[in-house]
């Protein structure tokens, strides 16, 4: 299935899916995006222009995505090799530079249960740097996106080193009763109004630093207490989606299964920005889900509507589907993934 909006930058079949303990983030300046004086009024020209006209939106830190590193699926703690890297690239490279890691990933889907489970210690490294909503809408979002990609190709040999590039979280969340969340976003919101999408958001670099004692403005926060303390971006990682289950969808995290990753899927009405996508199981029916989504959470405002759809409806979900139309692209990307990974198909 080819949607322009979307595609997969990894997935991580080969394990039906990585947790927290497979995971691992390598934090640097090095990964922020460049920038030059003229770039940097561009942003802020367009940062006041479009707060004017939604004084809502909130400027924000967030962690950018430079690249990652994924282990071969063939490695084991029986039979290591160095893993494979890829770097995070549009679709257009993806092929180029990444198919014969999706290959291998795909062919070795079906390991026995026995392989998987050798499998020990960090599968994937993210590489992360800093960076903010207000220099997302003036990059990712830019009228002038197609230059930025340019100059950056020509001046930094990437294409996205001028790109904000925040990662964001979402969820394929699965009721008891085998039913898959969607919620139809506000009017309100600054991306995707009036579509539907599944619950997510940003893993936070001001909540890492609360958690490790140091609490700050948002344009005060800084990679150096957070590079001491790797794994604890890789917990916010995790916790953030089920954070955004929460506060999206008012379910208690007491009612959340551990978050499977599946894999990055990035969205092209927004330049590539790249999404991680993980699987979550929910104890509740949903029945349950509805009365309690109904009741309102802290973040009720940001949709107006809950659906739910069968898990088959989902695994057959294609460009065809009327449905499919009223996705936008991070769910699309999600359920890409789900497609692919199919994480609760095989006991972990």
């Amino acid at each position: 299935m080819m949607d322009p909006e979307v595609s997969v930058l990894f997935h991580c079949a080969a394990w039906r899916g990585l947790l927290e303990s497979q995971v691992e983030v390598e934090l640097s300046e090095r990964f922020n995006r460049h920038t030059d004086p003229s770039l940097e009024r561009q942003i802020e020209e367009a940062w006041k222009d479009r707060v004017s006209k939604e004084p809502w939106l909130f400027n924000g830190a967030k962690f950018r995505l430079h690249s990652f590193c994924l282990a071969s699926p063939k490695c084991s703690s029986t039979s290591p090799c160095p893993p494979k890297k890829s770097s995070c690239t549009y679709s257009s490279q993806v092929d180029q530079c990444d198919a014969g890691l999706l290959h291998d990933a795909a062919q070795n889907r079906t390991k026995s249960k026995h392989e998987t489970e050798n499998v020990t210690g960090p599968l994937l490294t993210l590489r992360l740097g800093l960076t903010c909503y207000k220099d997302y809408l003036g990059t990712n979002w830019s009228c002038r996106v197609k230059e930025l990609r340019q100059r950056g190709q020509a001046e930094f040999s990437d294409s996205l080193a001028l790109l904000s590039q925040p990662l964001g979280v979402g969820a394929v969340l699965c009721t008891n009763d085998e039913q898959v969340v969607l919620i139809r976003r506000s009017q309100r919101v600054a991306e995707a109004g009036g579509l539907l999408d599944i619950p997510g958001g940003h893993p936070e670099p001001k909540v890492v630093c609360e958690r490790l004692g140091q609490a700050v403005c948002e344009d005060q926060i800084n990679m150096i207490l957070m590079q001491h303390r790797p794994q604890v971006v890789v917990s916010e990682l995790f916790l953030s989606v089920c954070a955004e289950i929460r506060d999206e969808v008012n379910i208690p995290l007491s009612s959340l299964g551990e978050p499977v990753l599946m894999g990055i899927a990035l969205n092209h009405t927004s330049a590539g920005r790249p999404s991680a996508e993980f699987y979550v199981r929910c104890s509740l029916t949903s029945d349950e889900v509805r009365k309690l989504y109904w009741k309102g959470g802290a973040e009720a405002h940001e949709s107006t509507d809950i659906i739910f759809v069968s898990i088959k409806e989902v695994l057959q979900l294609d460009m065809s589907s009327p449905l499919w139309l009223e996705l936008c692209p991070s769910a699309k990307g999600a359920v890409l993934l789900y497609q692919t990974v199919k994480p609760d198909v095989t006991p972990r």
